[in-house]
Formats: C-alpha cells, structure tokens, sequence
C-alpha cells in the first residue's frame, strides 16, 4: 500500500488549487486502470486524503462517483474496497467492447488514419516483453484499445469507454499466470495495426470480433478458475 500512496502523493499536484471530487476520482479511476490498486484493496480515507491532501468529504464523493461506475464497493462496516468482478461482469465489458470498437472501426471512413497512439501501444507492449512485465503488457493492451477508441474523434465514446477499460484492468488483476493472457494479444495488436495502415477496415473489423472473442474466452476461463460466483476471490 506504501507504494501506492506514493504514486498518489505524485498525482497531489494534478489537483491544484480548485480541487474537486470530480479531478479526485479521474486520478483515483486511472490509479485503478493502471494496475496500483488490485481488486479487493481496501482504501483508507485517511491514508488517500492525506497523500492527495484533499478533505474526507471530498475523498468520500469521489468514492461514491467510482462506486456508481462500478469500480469501487461499499461494505456496511468495513468501508470501500476496489471491486472484484464477477464472470457475469466480465462478459458485459465485452459486449460493450464489442459493440463500441467494432463500431469505430467499421466508421473509420477512408484511409489514411491517425495511426500514431496505436503504433506507441503497440511499441509499448513490445517493450513491456522485452521486459518480461505483462502487468505493463496487460496496461499497454488497454493503451491499444484505448488508442483504437480515439480514432472515432469522440469525447463522449472516449468517456464512455474510460470506465470501462477501467473495469477491465481489475478483469486482468485477477490472472494468476499474466503473461499467458496477454502475450498472444502483442502480435494481434500489430496484426490489427498493419490492417488499418493498409486501409482495410472490413478486414481490421473481422479480426478485431474474433480478437475480443478469444479474449472473452481466456478471461472467463481465469475466473471460472479464480473467482466465486458471488464475486470473491
């Protein structure tokens, strides 16, 4: 927990003088998306507050703002905890997924297309190997998908899909074995990203539905493994 806090006294200057819920829960929701908080994790109003230096009352908004964007959960008499996702969850994430990126894809217009945030993605996860740390691989996955989101040119799709890429990192923290999640996706990323650069969007749309797919599948199987049909791990 040490470690997160720090990551979040980091993020205090982000704040400013005019802090707000609002700004709170963007920082907590992208501390959540980015892997700093696992599902399960109990937050302590104190020990958040005091490293973002905002007040409870502020503090305890934004936890209500991520618990309405199903992130966080509140327990009678033992506090807000990052939640844990059930199978259920996971194949509404999914559905979503599909329906909003195959969607973009399929409204891309004519080519060429402002490709640059996915070939960063997908430099990203190809470090991340390299590397062997398929916590930042699972991460530079959501970048891609992210980056795939952004070429539609909407705030509101951009918005609407942050919370739920949000959700999807905590679908990822529950993996015992990372790297066999993630690493088939480096090479599909590219596959997906060479597609678009060709200007073929009919295709790119076809490989992207199976792509989600076979995520879906891989997903569902960790948790059918790890996770409780009441949602504990």
């Amino acid at each position: 927990m040490a470690e997160q806090l720090a990551g979040l006294a980091d993020d205090r200057a982000l704040l400013g003088r005019t802090s707000t819920a609002e700004r709170v829960s963007d920082i907590l929701r992208s501390r959540i998306a980015d892997g700093y908080f696992p599902p399960g994790t109990r937050l302590s109003e104190d020990s958040i507050g005091g490293a973002l230096g905002v007040s409870r009352n502020t503090l305890r908004e934004a936890f209500r703002l991520l618990t309405h964007e199903r992130l966080l959960v509140h327990e009678l008499n033992r506090g807000v905890f990052v939640r844990v996702l059930t199978v259920e969850d996971v194949e509404d994430i999914y559905r979503t997924r599909s329906l909003v990126e195959c969607a973009v894809v399929r409204g891309l217009g004519e080519p060429p297309y402002p490709l640059d945030g996915l070939a960063a993605a997908v430099d990203e996860g190809d470090a991340a190997a390299v590397e062997n740390d398929w916590k930042a691989m699972g991460t530079a996955n959501i970048h891609f998908h992210q980056e795939l989101v952004a070429l539609a040119g909407s705030e509101r799709t951009d918005e609407l899909m942050r919370s739920v890429f949000a959700e999807l990192r905590l679908a990822f923290h529950i993996a015992d074995d990372p790297r066999r999640l993630h690493e088939p996706y480096l090479v599909r990323n590219r596959q997906l990203l060479e597609t678009l650069r060709a200007g073929d969007r009919t295709a790119a749309e076809r490989l992207l539905e199976t792509y989600l797919a076979d995520s879906l599948e891989g997903v569902v199987e960790v948790y059918r493994r790890r996770v409780g049909e009441d949602g504990t791990l």
